[in-house]
């Protein structure tokens, strides 16, 4: 399927050709990007996007909203709970096969690693 999209207010169908295509409606009110590798899309109005499929077929967008990080609940652990954390983690790591080991890791699992122990270091 192609990455296209109408705007409802200028009425102008846009096109992503490529992964790193970033393209707006000529009122801004639209916008999309990623070819046909990852379809994202963003508006000041999703009512006023609308996905246009290989038939030039006109396709509602269900927009779902997602709760606000402050309302998520609050979890707070002690200083001994983060310490059985990294043990965790550090059993873990001796539990992989040697390969896996010694391959490198990525920023996700550093940051990981360093929210874990700001936490220790933070706690009471």
């Amino acid at each position: 399927m192609r990455n296209r999209a109408k705007c409802r207010l200028c009425e102008e169908i846009i096109e992503s050709f490529h992964a790193h295509d970033y393209i707006s409606c000529k009122g801004g009110e639209i916008s999309i990007d990623g070819g046909n590798m990852h379809y994202k899309a963003s508006a000041k109005d999703f009512n006023n996007f609308l996905r246009v499929d290989d038939n030039g077929k006109e396709v509602e967008v269900v927009v779902e909203e997602k709760a606000p990080i402050e309302d998520l609940p609050s979890f707070k652990p002690s200083k001994e709970e983060l310490l059985q954390m990294l043990e965790e983690m550090q059993k873990r790591i001796e539990n992989l096969p040697i390969e896996a080991i010694y391959s490198p890791i990525n920023h996700a699992d550093f940051a990981s690693l360093m929210m874990l122990l700001l936490a220790i270091f933070r706690s009471e």
